[in-house]
Formats: C-alpha cells, structure tokens, sequence
C-alpha cells in the first residue's frame, strides 16, 4: 500500500470533560490574559453575564449581540466594544453564531480567543472565517482565526433544545461527509471524519429520546469536535457552497439549511464519488443520500427550505448565485443540476441516491 499525504494538526489546545467550564478562568491566565470580554447572542445574554461573574475580576465586559452569519456590522461594534474595555481576549459562549464573532474579532485586532461551545458547530476549532456583509457572504482562512483555547463541557449541552440538537448534529456530519471526497483529503481526517459521524449517529436518537442523557451529550459532543476539526483541516465543496449561498443572500437558518441539504449534495456527489463516501452509507445504511435523508426524518429534522421562508421563485438566483464562481467538486455541475438539486430540497423530497 503506497500512501502520500501532507497533515497539519491544529495549534488549538483543546480541553474535554464534564465541569470543563468551570476552569474557564485558570485557562485565561494560562494564556497571560487579564481583561476578558464575554461574547454571547441575546439568547443566552443571561449565560453570559453568568460566566462573566464566574470569571471575577478577569472579566471586563459582556457583549451578547452576536447573530448568525456574523453581519460585519455586529462585528465593527463588538470590535469598539473590545477595545473600550481594552480586552486582552474574547470569551464566547455559544453556538456558531458567537463563535464566528469572536473570530471575527481576533482577524481585525488579533486578539486571544476562548470558545466554549453550546452546540454542535464545530467551528471553534477552524481556521475558517464566515461573514455577510451587502447580501453576500464571504468565507477566509487564516491563523489569526483559530481559537487557542476550546472548552467542550458537555454539561452545557444537557439543556439544548431538541430540534436545535437535530439541526446542529446534522451541520456536523455536514462537516465530516464532505471532509471524505475533500481534494486534499489525507487518512487522518478521513479516519476523524468516519468517527464523528458514528459517534452522532449514534447519540442524535437517543437525545431525541432523552434529552437529559449525559452520555449521548457527550458522545454528541466528542462526535462535533472530530466533524469540526475535519472542517477546518480540508477545503469544503458543494454542500457548504450552497449553504453559504442561501444563508448569505437570502437569510436561512444556519444549521436547518445544512440539515436540509445534506442529503440532497451528498447523493448527487455519491454517483461520482461512492468509494469516498462508502463511509457515509455503512455508518448510516444505505445509499448515502438516501441514508441521510431517512436518518434526517427519523429523528425529526426539518426537510424542506420552503418552511424557512425561501421562496420557489429564489431557487433560480441562488442557483445562478451557488455557480457564479468555480470551485472543486467530486462531481462537475451546472446552473441546471443545481437548480434541479434545489429543488428536491426545497420541497423535501427523498434524493434519488
């Protein structure tokens, strides 16, 4: 067997376990930080402010208005914030919405971050960029991005809204699935990528059962981090493509469009690729697509874009939208295989593979 491969691994210091959180303050020291400001989105404004008197006298301030695809002008004001408390780092507390604000805070001003995530993003462990600005949305990769310190306390999770949980495990998989057919693709991240998506597929279900069951939070937990990391080891194609697409220029719900996608991209990148993705079909059972899609509706994921507000007559400007500029593929497309692809998800119909 004759390999080649290159593999970076993140510089990302990573602490797992229940509690974690707790010792949020002796990480910031660790990192030389004195002046933190806790980052959160109006949601969990209340978490925030929380954290903050846990953190005592290391904390400087708060900032709960993160939002999702992290609008540059939510960002210009947090960036004012921060340096008017004259913060030596960012604490965020969330999702992927205010983990993409704090990220966005450290590529203007370089500033330390400390992510503890409530969800199932992923994105607190990539290099990776996303913001909206005009109706658009750009997505960059640099170091000055990736958070140093992640903090995964999976007793965080516990009260996480089931159809949030649904939504967020499948934006993970999302993660992981494309990582398998990625052009520079090594066994490293392939290997996490199998991993992260057993390890969801077997937690999602059982939080749909019992939401409160710690060990499916922290399986579930342990599966987002190896998805994530996937993420921001490999370039993504047409699933994050057009999900940045439909988020960015008509507002759709971040991790409801990965759901809804999933099985939609993967299956038609499966006729081209299905060795890649033979992964996806043991793990789930099936064609990929289709597996996805039928494990999607068996733990209640929502199926179709059109019950988030997009409309029939947006499927022909997003598809223009999702190929305006080239991008790797497994499979190659044009405008009319994606609006076809759009339209199977808009309704929510079963992909043909």
């Amino acid at each position: 067997m004759t390999l080649g491969f290159t593999y970076q691994g993140s510089s990302a210091r990573i602490v797992f376990g229940n509690g974690a959180s707790a010792h949020a303050a002796d990480h910031i020291e660790a990192l030389g930080c004195r002046r933190a400001l806790v980052l959160s989105t109006p949601q969990q404004a209340k978490d925030g402010e929380a954290l903050a008197g846990r953190l005592g006298a290391l904390c400087v301030g708060t900032f709960s208005g993160a939002t999702m695809h992290t609008p540059v002008e939510i960002t210009e004001r947090a960036v004012a914030k921060a340096a008017e408390v004259k913060a030596d780092c960012v604490v965020s507390l969330g999702g992927g919405s205010t983990t993409g604000l704090g990220k966005a805070i450290a590529y203007r001003t370089d500033i330390t971050q400390v992510v503890i995530p409530t969800t199932y993003a992923g994105s607190e462990v990539t290099p990776i960029l996303g913001q909206t600005e005009g109706g658009a949305k750009t997505t960059l990769r640099s170091p000055r991005v990736l958070p140093e310190v992640v903090i995964y306390d999976p007793e965080l999770t516990l009260g996480l809204p089931v159809g949030m949980s649904v939504t967020s495990g499948l934006n993970a998989i999302a993660h992981a699935a494309e990582g398998l057919y990625a052009e520079d693709r090594n066994p490293i991240t392939s290997m996490m990528a199998a991993e992260g998506m057993r390890a969801l597929k077997e937690a999602l279900p059982v939080i749909v059962a019992s939401p409160r069951d710690a060990e499916a939070r922290a399986k579930a937990l342990y599966g987002a981090w190896l998805c994530g990391t996937v993420l921001g080891q490999v370039a993504m194609a047409l699933h994050h493509k057009i999900c940045h697409t439909l988020g960015g220029s008509f507002d759709t719900p971040h991790a409801e469009t990965h759901a809804i996608m999933l099985p939609h991209t993967i299956g038609f990148n499966a006729v081209a690729v299905p060795e890649l993705l033979r992964p996806v079909a043991e793990i789930f059972g099936g064609s990929p697509g289709q597996a996805l899609y039928d494990f999607a509706k068996s733990i209640g994921s929502p199926l179709a874009l059109s019950d988030f507000g997009l409309k029939e007559s947006d499927l022909d400007r997003a598809a223009e939208i999702a190929t305006k500029s080239p991008y790797p593929n497994p499979r190659p497309f044009d405008r009319a295989a994606i609006r076809s692809l759009l339209q199977s998800a808009w309704q929510g119909v079963r992909p043909p593979h």
